[in-house]
């Protein structure tokens, strides 16, 4: 069963790979590229421990100061829709610079924020403005780097959502008990979000000197809708874009509610939770590296199914259960990390078939992305308010399990690799 192709449809092909850029520094480019992720997903991956304070602060509670996650991956969907054929259409670099000012404008102005309403609304923007970096970064690691080390490459790009979450999350906290040092025992959340303001400044100035002029030739037709027609013609896109959606409604309700859950069941204050946190997130690097041999291997559908259950069930230990402070860091590491693997592979391999339109295709990978983000944190945050965390963890392993069922179903459909079957 060889790879499909549509040949009517141009520059979707699978087999036709675009030249790639001449003239840049290879290692420069990459290191420029990875700080502008790192502070586009430093804008996200802060505000989970912080969900406690604000909470106290703003009298709401945690179930409803959870719902800023719910707004970010809500506008980030919404944005990674449009922001792939404007990328391949219209440049890489103009849609990037123009998302990262909204994330810097909206980062910064949540440091002053009244009341929950206004987050909600600067979280919207956030999530809006940080959409179009992802599926730009895939589209110009495309552009630069040749086809044989691109797998390599893109897992490479996103374990920077591992080293946002080891060190983000743990840095806010930190910087919110400073904050109510500074502002005498409540509101030191917003001090938090001073620095990334500052981040996401020094990226946008690094990212207009160094990301790389547009690669001559490329095709500059607008095409909206035919290009995601066309992918979305591929059977691979057909089953990757739901499987994604069940897996990291996994990966996100773990992600935005496991500091809270900390800090709630052990007693933990914010500066403190910062050390189990910055462990558990560290796994994240791993297995976002990791990825890369997940994409490139035969069995590939295989290891992405029992990836996905065996975090799912860790999970939902980590929630369900008591076992102590560090038992539970422990058990969430290794779940936390089997969590971060199956997108960035998802992405990877989706290189392989979306020819011309690959921001395009890193865009509908993208919007599973964020849908499960949306999902997972809204679903955990109805579940935390009705029933409790132990609820939040069956609803994890429930997504792994249905991940994996798609995988397992249809894995066959996007399972080939260099002509032949893992099957």
């Amino acid at each position: 069963m060889g790879r499909d192709r549509d040949p009517g449809v141009i520059g979707i092909g699978t087999h036709t790979e675009p030249s790639t850029e001449t003239g840049v520094n290879k290692a420069w480019f990459f290191a420029v590229l990875a700080f502008a992720v790192f502070g586009t997903q430093n804008a996200v991956m802060m505000v989970p421990p912080l969900l406690v304070e604000v909470s106290t602060d703003l009298e709401i509670s945690v179930a409803v100061a959870g719902q800023m996650a719910t707004a970010t991956f809500g506008a980030w969907a919404i944005a990674v829709l449009t922001v792939g054929p404007l990328s391949d259409s219209l440049g890489r670099k103009p849609v990037a610079l123009t998302g990262m000012v909204l994330v810097l404008v909206s980062v910064a102005a949540s440091a002053f924020a009244p009341n929950i309403e206004t987050l909600l609304a600067l979280r919207f923007l956030t999530g809006f403005g940080g959409g179009t970096l992802p599926p730009n970064a895939v589209g110009m690691l495309s552009d630069v780097i040749s086809p044989e080390r691109r797998a390599q490459a893109v897992s490479g790009m996103l374990a920077i959502n591992g080293v946002a979450a080891a060190v983000s999350a743990p840095l806010a906290a930190l910087m919110a008990d400073v904050g109510n040092i500074l502002l005498d025992g409540s509101g030191g959340w917003r001090i938090a979000f001073l620095p990334g303001g500052l981040l996401m400044a020094t990226a946008f100035t690094a990212g207009w000197v160094w990301f790389p002029r547009e690669r001559a030739g490329r095709v500059r037709s607008w095409g909206f809708l035919s290009r995601y027609r066309a992918l979305l013609s591929r059977r691979y896109f057909r089953v990757a874009v739901p499987m994604g959606i069940s897996q990291r409604i996994a990966y996100w309700g773990m992600t935005s509610f496991f500091a809270a859950y900390l800090i709630n069941t052990y007693h933990l204050d914010v500066g403190f939770a910062a050390l189990p946190l910055g462990i558990v997130a560290s796994a994240q690097v791993l297995g976002s590296y990791c990825a890369a041999f997940v994409a490139t291997s035969r069995r590939r559908a295989v290891l992405i199914a029992g990836i996905s259950v065996a975090g799912g069930a860790l999970a939902l230990v980590s929630f369900g259960f008591e076992l102590g402070l560090w038992r539970t860091v422990a058990v969430a590491m290794v779940s936390s990390g089997l969590l971060s693997v199956p997108i960035p592979a998802l992405v990877a391999i989706s290189t392989e078939y979306s020819g011309e339109s690959k921001a395009t295709g890193a865009s509908l990978m993208g919007l599973s992305n964020q849908s499960g983000g949306m999902l997972g944190a809204g679903i955990s945050g109805v579940i935390l308010a009705n029933g409790g965390y132990a609820g939040i963890g069956y609803l994890l392993l429930g997504a792994s399990v249905v991940s994996a069922i798609l995988t397992s179903l249809f894995g066959r459909r996007f399972g080939e690799i260099g002509g032949g079957s893992e099957w």
